[in-house]
């Protein structure tokens, strides 16, 4: 069996184990198996492979992985506007059934209904807000 013929099972080997682990290092190393079987295919003896192998291994491990993992742990996005009160508690202002009703969220009077329309929350109840839904909210008490 040719050299070539091995770095490339290497390197589908190495990327099945990729897509099981998720680490971005078993891909570089598959990436690296990959360019050593077109140097093992063009002829170079399988010390310059090996060289090959290990120069683009360490350049990956040791640049382009720390490069991907910052940008995997960037920090959660924030919510702005209405899609920032989803989650937020509000306070019943005036009696919230299926149809209408009045809450206090963060300060501001908002239109409300109730998330379950068999549920009828009285006035001075505390609820959470589910969902923004055009100028309403959608809230459900808290137990």
């Amino acid at each position: 069996m040719d050299d070539w013929v091995i770095w490339i099972i290497l390197a589908v080997v190495l990327g099945l184990a990729e897509i099981f682990s998720l680490t971005a290092a078993l891909g570089l190393l598959a990436a690296a198996a990959l360019l050593t079987s077109l140097t093992a295919a063009i002829g170079l003896p399988i010390p310059l492979q090996l060289l090959v192998f290990t120069a683009a291994s360490a350049a990956g491990l040791l640049v382009i992985r720390p490069l991907a993992m910052r940008s995997i742990r960037q920090p959660p996005r924030q919510r702005f506007g209405v899609e920032a009160l989803v989650g937020k508690p509000a306070l019943v202002v005036s009696e919230v059934s299926a149809h209408s009703g009045l809450v206090r969220i963060g300060g501001e009077e908002w239109t409300a209904r109730a998330y379950d329309d068999t549920v009828v929350i009285p006035a001075g109840a505390t609820v959470d807000v589910i969902e923004i839904e055009g100028a309403t909210a959608l809230v459900y008490p808290r137990e």
